[in-house]
C-alpha cells in the first residue's frame, strides 16, 4: 500500500493480491485499510473517491480483479458536527492519548437518526475539546468500538490519530495475536449444556428486519467464548437462568445477543432477540420478575477491557462492577424470590 498526503488529506493505493481476486471492493478495502471504518469506506466509494485505474467505481459490491490498482482519495477530516454537551461521564482512566469510560445503559454512543444529541460523542466533545481524533468520521470522532445503547460497561476512546490507528488495529485483531481482550457478563435464559463453550456462527443483516442481525450462511465470521459462572433456579426449583462470562474473538454488531439467541439462551430483557422468551418470566419469583421489569433492557455488561497502550506499549487492564440495576437482578435471582 502506498500513501501520499497533502495536509491531512491522503491518497491511498492498494494493489489487489491474488487471493483477493473476484472479491467485493468494500471487503478488500476493509481488510487492507483497517484504520478506515466500513461506513467510511462505503461513503468514499459512493462519493466517487475510489478508482480502479482511471475510472471511479461507485458500487461497494463491485468485484475487483487480481492485480487491480485501487486508489482511494481520503479528504481532510472535517470538524465534528455534533455539539459539545455537558453530560456527566464516569471516567475510569484518562491520559493524553486515550480515555476509558464506564458507559451507563441508555446512553447512545454516537449521533444517528433519532439520536442527534445527548450521545457519548456530545459528552466527549465537551470533555476533550479539539483533542479528539478525526479519523473516526465526522459523527464518530475518536470512536473505535461501541456498545449498544442499552448495554453498560467499559469503552475506550482515542484522543488523537496515533491512538486511533493503534486501537483500530487492536480491535480488528481482537486479541488473536495481541493482548486485547473484551469481557462481558450476561444474564441469559436457561443454562448451556456445558460450563465452557464456544459459539462459531457467521453473522449478517437479518434478511427481513434490517435493524436486526442474524446468523446467516455467508455472513462475517463471528466467534464468542462463554463460561457459565452461576445458575439460578425458578420458583419450581428448576434452573431457569444463568450468569455467563463471555469473551469476544470477533466484534460483530449485536454479536453476543445474536449468538446467545441462536444457541437458545437469549439475554434476559432482550426485546429484540428474545421476545419469545418473555413468557419464561412466570417461572421467576415475584421479586425477580419485578427486578427484570424494572431493568427495561438487555442484561449485558462489558466488565473487562484489556488493551496495549497506543504510545507506551504497556498492557492496561480495567474491570467494572455490575451496575445497580443488574446487581439487584442478580440478588433477586440468587434468592429465587
Amino acid at each position: 500500500m502506498q500513501v501520499s498526503s497533502q495536509g491531512h488529506a491522503e491518497k491511498l493505493s492498494v494493489i489487489v493480491a491474488g487471493d483477493e481476486g473476484s472479491a467485493r471492493l468494500d471487503r478488500v478495502l476493509a481488510a487492507r485499510l483497517p484504520e478506515l471504518s466500513r461506513s467510511r469506506l462505503k461513503a468514499l466509494i459512493l462519493a466517487g473517491r475510489v478508482q480502479i485505474g482511471p475510472a471511479a467505481v461507485r458500487d461497494p459490491a463491485y468485484h475487483v480483479g487480481r492485480g487491480d490498482t485501487i486508489t482511494i482519495d481520503v479528504p481532510e477530516a472535517t470538524p465534528a458536527e455534533p455539539r459539545a454537551e455537558a453530560i456527566a461521564l464516569q471516567i475510569v482512566y484518562e491520559d493524553d492519548d486515550i480515555i476509558v469510560i464506564d458507559k451507563p445503559a441508555g446512553l447512545v454512543v454516537h449521533p444517528a437518526a433519532g439520536h442527534e444529541t445527548g450521545t457519548l460523542v456530545n459528552a466527549l466533545i465537551a470533555h476533550c475539546g479539539t483533542s479528539l481524533s478525526g479519523i473516526g468520521g465526522v459523527k464518530r470522532p475518536g470512536i473505535v468500538h461501541r456498545l449498544d445503547k442499552d448495554t453498560s460497561g467499559l469503552m475506550v476512546v482515542a484522543k488523537n490519530d496515533l491512538a486511533h490507528r493503534s486501537l483500530t488495529a487492536q480491535f480488528a485483531d481482537h486479541g488473536r495475536t495481541g493482548a486485547m481482550e473484551r469481557g462481558y457478563l450476561a444474564f441469559a435464559w436457561g443454562v448451556p449444556n456445558r460450563p465452557h463453550g464456544t459459539i462459531i456462527a457467521p453473522i449478517d443483516r437479518h434478511p427481513h428486519a434490517r435493524e436486526k442481525m442474524a446468523v446467516r450462511e455467508g455472513g462475517r465470521e463471528a466467534i464468542t467464548h462463554l463460561e457459565t459462572s452461576a445458575t439460578f433456579d425458578g420458583r419450581d426449583g428448576k434452573p431457569v437462568a444463568s450468569l455467563l462470562a463471555l469473551r469476544l474473538e470477533t466484534g460483530r454488531t449485536h454479536q453476543i445477543r445474536v449468538h446467545l439467541a441462536h444457541a437458545g439462551h437469549p439475554l434476559l430483557g432482550d426485546a429484540v432477540y428474545g421476545p419469545h422468551f418473555k413468557t419464561k418470566a412466570v417461572h421467576l419469583g415475584p421479586k425477580s420478575q419485578a427486578a427484570l421489569t424494572a431493568l427495561g433492557r438487555q442484561a449485558l455488561h462489558a466488565y473487562l477491557l484489556v488493551i496495549e497502550h497506543p504510545r507506551t506499549g504497556q498492557i492496561q487492564h480495567w474491570e467494572s462492577v455490575l451496575p445497580e440495576d443488574l446487581l439487584l437482578l442478580k440478588r433477586a435471582l440468587e434468592a429465587a424470590l
